[in-house]
């Protein structure tokens, strides 16, 4: 079978690259400064505009069936980045397929309106959210979801994999992706305006909320453990190296039937830097310190700055790595902050890559700036360069920025 063909011949190339020494010494780095002693900063390249920089069709898919699609465009990827990105990705002979997962939700589908700027699979939207939780009553509406395993097309795919490279790679059915994420969840269900409406005008209802969707992410991720249903070994979270000495924390723990105690999990509620560091407490972390406690490791942010809020930030539990987005308004305050005791996870602008803004030597400035405000207070940290939306149809942007990454971080 040609499909067959096709994906063999891309694991094969795959193995040989996990094969190599430098897998182990990346592992090794990555362990390092999980562990708060580094030996270099650490950097990878994720979130990726994908359909702007399929050079010379490394990118193309020639697989037929929907399904070897999927495993083709994991390992296509993987290579590209090995060849072009040349970042701290870990190359594992590997392939990961997800359990088939029905009606998992947050405890509440969403209902929006679309605008999409091209058809792509990688295409950029705009949503507008319904508003769902309008009124005490309509609270019921959140329920914790009733989601199972479809075995049949679990054991389909998993048949397929294992036919087809199953001899090459190690095939692996996955969990899901878990993390906690309620404000995210609260946008979907309600809008962005009426949620800042009702913590200006209606904060207790708005407690209300937020207590019973994490109570409802609690469910969840017990259901989620019972089921084996956590992701088996991700080598990232949030886009960050999860590589460590300290998980699993559990006795006679199985690697292949995670806990929680034994995982990685993050967070976020970017819509709250709009709100003071004490509400933000309030409606954040004093809810997330029982999510959290339930996990080995933690790591915390996205976008949102979180430099004048740090004193709640570093009340969470088990956190190991704190989000530095690009509008942290000062770099040393951060890291003397953060004392030595966690991560600083530095996320250079993306927009650096854009026609318009892009210059090389801004890049190299920008990211000698971020090192030096860490290095000063002898903060472990890594870069993170995500959320790319696009390069401008130059993906030669993308490769510059890694050589840059290179120099300045490794060398």
């Amino acid at each position: 079978m040609k499909d067959i063909e096709i994906l063999r011949e891309l694991a094969k190339e795959l193995a040989q690259i996990a094969a190599l020494p430098q897998q182990e010494e990346t592992i090794r780095l990555w362990k390092k400064l999980n562990s708060l002693k580094p030996e270099r900063p650490m950097y990878t390249i994720n979130q990726i505009c994908w359909h702007e920089i399929n050079v010379e069709d490394a990118l193309t898919l020639q697989c037929e069936d929907p399904f070897y699609q999927e495993i083709e465009t994991d390992l296509r990827r993987r290579l590209y980045r090995n060849k072009y990105l040349k970042d701290d990705f870990v190359y594992e002979a590997a392939i990961y397929i997800p359990t088939v997962v029905v009606g998992l939700n947050s405890g509440l589908e969403e209902k929006k309106d679309t605008i999409i700027l091209n058809e792509d699979k990688e295409a950029i939207m705009a949503q507008h959210f319904h508003d769902q939780l309008k009124t005490e009553a309509d609270l019921e509406k959140l329920q914790i979801p009733d989601f199972w395993i479809d075995v049949e097309a679990t054991r389909k795919r998993e048949e397929m994999t294992e036919d087809a490279v199953g001899d090459i790679l190690e095939v692996v059915m996955d969990g899901v992706d878990f993390g906690f994420f309620v404000w995210d969840y609260l946008v979907q269900w309600r809008g962005f305006d009426n949620l800042l409406e009702d913590i200006t005008y209606e904060i207790d209802f708005i407690h209300q909320i937020v207590d019973k969707a994490t109570n409802i992410q609690l469910a969840i991720l017990d259901k989620l453990e019972a089921m084996n249903l956590l992701k088996k070994r991700p080598q990232l979270i949030h886009c960050s190296g999860t590589f460590t000495d300290e998980l699993p924390k559990s006795e006679n723990a199985d690697p292949m039937h995670p806990k929680a105690i034994d995982s990685w999990t993050c967070g976020e509620a970017q819509i709250l830097y709009l709100v003071s560091p004490k509400m933000h407490n309030e409606l954040e972390f004093e809810y997330v310190k029982k999510c959290f406690d339930r996990f080995g490791l933690v790591y915390y942010g996205c976008c949102e700055p979180l430099d004048d809020r740090l004193e709640y930030v570093k009340q969470i539990p088990n956190l190991r790595k704190i989000s530095c987005s690009p509008w942290v308004k000062n770099h040393e305050r951060f890291a003397e902050e953060l004392e030595g005791r966690y991560v600083m996870s530095h996320k250079p602008n993306p927009a650096f890559l854009v026609d318009g803004m892009y210059h090389p030597d801004k890049i190299r400035k920008n990211m000698q700036m971020l090192l030096d405000a860490s290095n000063k207070y002898n903060c472990p940290c890594e870069f993170l360069l995500k959320d790319i939306s696009t390069v401008s149809n130059k993906p030669e942007r993308l490769f510059e920025w890694s050589r840059i990454a290179d120099e300045v971080l490794r060398r």
